[in-house]
């Protein structure tokens, strides 16, 4: 089996499958980490086929669409991206919480890693600064995405290991 790692290149993703949920709200920002996560992927070997990219409304259809993909037994790890920002009502820390709370129960109940690529930031300078360039959290979240991938097909498999 391939471990997922390789000592010149680093983590490396084939053989893997990915959804990859995409809110459409704060487009400025999310097709950013979209991009981010699509680079990634591609660099880690990952073919297109083996990822399935889909569009919410906003982050607060994340947490459903994930559970529904997680339920297809398809896929080795879901990245779930979008943008809360702050504005003047309550509403952001309602959005906040359900969102982040929805997506860690996914995980949880489905044993499979749900990655946490939601953008919560008072400004959108700031959002736009964490969805592009060389601090792009949609690219991080891809990352993440791999190396948990690996980690629980190993540990399904029973391959503990100490290192």
């Amino acid at each position: 089996m391939n471990s997922g790692r390789t000592k010149k290149k680093g983590l490396q993703g084939e053989g893997l499958r990915f959804a990859l949920i995409v809110s459409r709200f704060n487009p400025e920002v999310t097709d950013g980490l979209r991009q981010g996560a699509l680079v990634v992927l591609k660099k880690q070997r990952i073919p297109s086929n083996a990822i399935e990219v889909v569009e919410v409304p906003g982050a607060f259809e994340i947490p459903g669409v994930a559970q529904l993909m997680a339920q297809s037994n398809r896929f080795d790890a879901i990245i779930c991206l979008g943008a809360v920002i702050r504005g003047e009502t309550d509403h952001y820390t309602y959005i906040c919480s359900e969102v982040s709370r929805g997506i860690g129960q996914v995980a949880l109940e489905w044993g499979l890693p749900v990655i946490f690529g939601v953008l919560t930031t008072e400004t959108v300078q700031q959002a736009i600064a964490r969805s592009s360039g060389t601090t792009n959290k949609g690219a991080e979240a891809a990352l993440s995405a791999i190396e948990m991938g690996w980690l629980y097909r190993k540990l399904k498999e029973g391959q503990l290991t100490n290192g």
